[in-house]
């Protein structure tokens, strides 16, 4: 079974967000799907597929271990990686579809029957203040979820101005405020989590744990730039006191970028994202090293269908899985966009796994195409941050 065609669709699904797909089309008649959404770098992803279809087509559909090698030297970047994590799952989704069988049970066979989820709140808050993110941490925990993140303190960045301004100080102290929000609405029926989004110093984020200890987090997200491996885990050690897990690293690819990480135990948490870190394969690989080292994984998920679907899968297999995020109240097209789309239903906090061959999922191509992705002028995340 030979590969015919790549393509790549990208469509809008609100006014601020474009998901983004790799469609591996074959001479069987199968096609697979992965997820290549990259917030603000739809051109780029689009311009990198079209380099791998030239690359790819007329090679077989099942040489995946020659044509999805993790390369972290290579100069595309994180946009190239992208597109080729999304190349091996579709590459799995059509293993799946000609086996007969679900993906997990290709990866060995599912560990639990439910996979654990956590709703990441931050795009379902409307309006942006304590009062916003605190029903919307209600709405998700009425739906059965025991655990939400939010990501408080745009437009912070504590590189501008030398960090420390008024603007600068009302943004902390705001984010502060929607913490202790959300915290209050949910009680101690709920875990909370927050993300920071590589926002701030060294210094600024041990000040932020400080800060944090009487709010009782679950965890704390990428703080600081993945750079300083040291001063990550110097803070590890601030938040562990605190009693609040450290976790990170959701843009690398490769174990190569992780196994520092690892090694010098920065982090209790990891969250490889399948759409960047190289694909099924390449993140058991990370999670076996981390399960070493007595570090949890929890993928970070929070983009479409798609990446969903085959986060469940590969989650359903990790020995030390935690929890998957998903994108809570955002837009119901994540739900209708493909068929199949009943078998990613939210379930008191969880998902089921689905039980179709391959990804379980098929992407409504004449819809997604009816809605092509446009260039954000006010991106959700500041474009130095990720």
């Amino acid at each position: 079974m030979r590969i015919t065609a790549l393509d790549f669709l990208g469509t809008q699904v609100t006014p601020k967000t474009n998901w983004c797909f790799l469609l591996v089309r074959t001479d069987a008649g199968l096609t697979g799907l992965g997820e290549c959404t990259l917030a603000n770098q739809e051109g780029a992803l689009a311009a990198e597929a079209a380099r791998l279809a030239a690359q790819v087509v007329g090679e077989e559909a099942a040489a995946r271990n020659r044509l999805c090698q993790v390369l972290p030297h290579a100069p595309g970047g994180l946009v190239a990686q992208t597109v080729q994590s999304a190349f091996e799952a579709a590459l799995w989704d059509i293993a799946g579809q000609a086996a007969g069988v679900p993906i997990h049970h290709l990866l060995g066979g599912a560990l639990r029957p439910r996979v654990t989820l956590y709703a990441n709140i931050n795009r379902g808050a409307q309006p942006r203040t304590p009062e916003g993110f605190a029903a919307a941490a209600r709405r998700a925990v009425a739906q059965g979820f025991t655990a939400v993140k939010l990501a408080p303190f745009e437009p912070m960045v504590w590189q501008d101005a030398g960090g420390d301004t008024a603007a600068q100080r009302a943004a902390y102290a705001g984010g502060l405020d929607r913490i202790a929000a959300v915290r209050e609405a949910v009680g101690g029926g709920a875990d909370v989590m927050v993300d920071a989004h590589w926002r701030f110093s060294a210094g600024g984020a041990a000040a932020l744990i400080r800060d944090l200890a009487p709010l009782d987090l679950y965890w704390l997200e990428c703080p600081v730039a993945e750079g300083n491996l040291p001063e990550i885990r110097r803070l590890r050690g601030l938040a562990n006191e605190r009693g609040m897990r450290l976790a990170g690293a959701e843009t690398l690819s490769g174990l190569a970028a992780y196994r520092p990480l690892i090694e010098q135990g920065c982090y209790d948490v990891l969250m490889p994202d399948i759409k960047h870190a190289g694909g099924h394969e390449e993140i058991r690989r990370i999670a076996a090293l981390a399960l070493t080292a007595g570090i949890e994984v929890a993928p970070h998920n929070p983009t479409g269908p798609v990446c969903h679907a085959h986060s469940l899968h590969l989650c359903a297999t990790l020995a030390n899985f935690l929890r998957l995020e998903v994108q809570f109240g955002e837009t119901d097209r994540f739900f209708t966009l493909v068929s199949g789309g009943e078998a990613l239903a939210f379930q008191e906090g969880a998902a089921r796994l689905p039980d179709r061959p391959g990804l379980g999922i098929a992407l409504r191509e004449a819809e997604a195409r009816g809605t092509p992705w446009q260039a954000m002028p006010r991106p959700w995340l500041d474009p130095r941050l990720g």
